[in-house]
């Protein structure tokens, strides 16, 4: 059985990390409406359902993801605490020390590379000796999903190689996939704020 972990606040200034919280779902909902996040990170369980019960479905899991011993951290305005993204250490320690990384953005702030700062972040608490004392994460996305790529890349995940077929879309429509890993070893500088942001 999976242990469960602590909750954390991870502070970024403009941004925080912290636990999704039932308030969280009508940002959620609006995130929702992205046919990226659909295709990409929302779930069958959550596209097959009407389009206004989808945000609450997808928070379920979430919001009680630390019991269940998964890192799940909702990105949100430091001033506003509105959601702008999502990012998550899942399966922590299911091999020993490591886990998996999944995240999206939200359209309204794309190209201000929150993602890949988020990630980052996300990643340096994983690998810290007070946080899970992970080795290595790893994460993987569908070639054709470019942007979750640059993601990837600015925050410090080196491509390993290429999973042929591994991604199944709801459709059912199968995508190669590359497959990117971070080690705790790994030098890797902090992504930096788009500029205008």
């Amino acid at each position: 059985m999976t242990a469960a972990l602590q909750p954390r606040r991870i502070d970024l200034g403009d941004v925080v990390l912290r636990p999704f919280e039932a308030s969280d779902e009508a940002a959620v909902a609006v995130a929702l409406q992205d046919s990226a996040i659909l295709r990409w990170t929302a779930g069958t369980a959550v596209i097959r359902l009407p389009a206004d019960r989808r945000a609450g479905r997808w928070l379920e899991p979430r919001i009680d993801g630390w019991v269940r011993g998964n890192a799940v951290f909702a990105v949100a305005d430091t001033s506003t605490d509105q959601v702008l993204g999502s990012v998550t250490l899942r399966d922590v320690h299911r091999v020993p020390d490591q886990a998996v990384a999944a995240y999206w953005v939200s359209p309204l702030v794309r190209g201000r590379r929150l993602g890949a700062r988020a990630l980052d972040a996300a990643a340096r608490w994983g690998f810290a000796s007070d946080g899970l004392g992970l080795h290595r994460i790893s994460l993987d996305h569908a070639l054709v999903n470019e942007g979750s790529c640059h993601v990837a890349l600015r925050a410090g995940f080196q491509l390993e190689g290429v999973m042929r077929d591994y991604y199944v879309e709801p459709t059912g429509r199968r995508h190669d996939s590359h497959l990117h890993a971070r080690l705790a070893t790994d030098a890797v500088a902090q992504p930096r704020v788009a500029a205008g942001s």
